[in-house]
């Protein structure tokens, strides 16, 4: 597999394994399949492992990842964490950030992270353009507290030894999104969107339009490491979506617009999820893709996938004519 830098880490692999797929956020799975497939993919040459807390059930993937490491972790491999902290009170964000880190080492059985990333959105103060105002309170962090209270403890636990980075997920406001990326001290990885559609799906948060790209680009230009997450959209560039969804979902109007990158997927004899997954690795600016996978199969088409040529940029831009514009929503499920 190839390998390239992300951030201040080197010979990182070209994929990652994120938590999502086996902490059952993106369907369902076993614990011994998940358990598998995580020690599949580090025999692959994956060797960054993305995770969170809210990855599953009292945070299942952290689990699956002691427990497929239980009796020690490859020299090479490397680990993140995030912390959810949404409105939290300023003057606890430093216990509440220390405090997650902890048990996430704890249920990982590790004593170092390689990255620290902050879940969720970093937003303007007193931010007024959300079109879900009533999520901001769990998932955004305003400004003033990301500058005085989140970098300061990011910074003082990289001093201390206990992680080896920390970075954001650049999903929110594009003000923000690039105003971390120019600051300083700045992060050393971002997570941002990286599928055909530029589509954020249901983590979409701002009225504005998603502008993933501009982050890529002035992530790469300031020497920010690149994480790119959901390739597939999360489904909606698959064959089908395999789980249920509402018919007027993001998700669902994703699957629609999609329509015509299915069919070209299907003249080509490739599944729509590899070509999905081929789409985002030839795009550039990205340093690892995040896999969302759930079990070893969908991991082996993610394999093949980083195995294969990347797309020559004619193909490219007719993949990009395919879904230029979003049809109306006409699912019936």
């Amino acid at each position: 597999m190839q390998k390239r830098a992300l951030g201040n880490l080197r010979e990182i692999s070209r994929l990652t394994l994120g938590g999502g797929g086996i902490g059952q956020v993106w369907g369902s799975t076993s614990r011994d399949e998940a358990i598998a497939t995580v020690l599949e993919a580090s025999a692959a040459g994956i060797n960054l492992f993305d995770m969170a807390p809210i990855y599953g059930a009292n945070a299942e993937a952290e689990i699956v990842m002691g427990l497929a490491f239980a009796n020690g972790y490859p020299k090479d491999l490397h680990v993140t964490t995030k912390c959810m902290l949404g409105a939290t009170d300023p003057q606890q964000i430093a216990s509440r950030l220390t405090a997650s880190l902890d048990a996430s080492m704890t249920r990982m059985k590790r004593d170092f992270v390689d990255l620290f990333i902050l879940h969720g959105y970093v937003i303007p103060d007193d931010w007024q353009d959300c079109a879900v105002p009533a999520a901001l309170p769990r998932v955004a962090v305003e400004w003033s507290n990301f500058r005085q209270h989140v970098i300061p403890t990011f910074e003082r636990l990289k001093a201390e030894g206990r992680i080896g980075g920390w970075g954001i997920t650049a999903a929110g406001p594009q003000e923000t999104n690039l105003e971390v990326i120019q600051g300083t001290p700045k992060p050393d990885v971002v997570q941002c969107i990286t599928n055909l559609l530029d589509s954020p799906g249901s983590m979409h948060i701002a009225r504005e339009a998603p502008d993933p790209r501009t982050v890529i680009r002035t992530a790469a230009q300031h020497g920010v490491g690149v994480m790119g997450i959901r390739a597939v959209a999360a489904g909606s560039l698959a064959a089908s979506i395999d789980r249920a969804v509402k018919p007027h979902s993001t998700e669902q109007r994703d699957y629609d617009r999609a329509a015509g990158f299915r069919a070209i997927a299907a003249e080509l004899g490739i599944p729509p999820a590899i070509l999905a997954h081929r789409y985002a690795l030839s795009m550039d600016g990205v340093d690892t893709l995040v896999l969302g996978v759930k079990n070893r199969q969908e991991l082996q088409d993610c394999l093949a996938a980083e195995a294969a040529p990347n797309l020559d940029s004619q193909l490219m831009r007719r993949i990009e004519a395919a879904v230029a514009v979003a049809p109306e929503n006409t699912s019936k499920t």
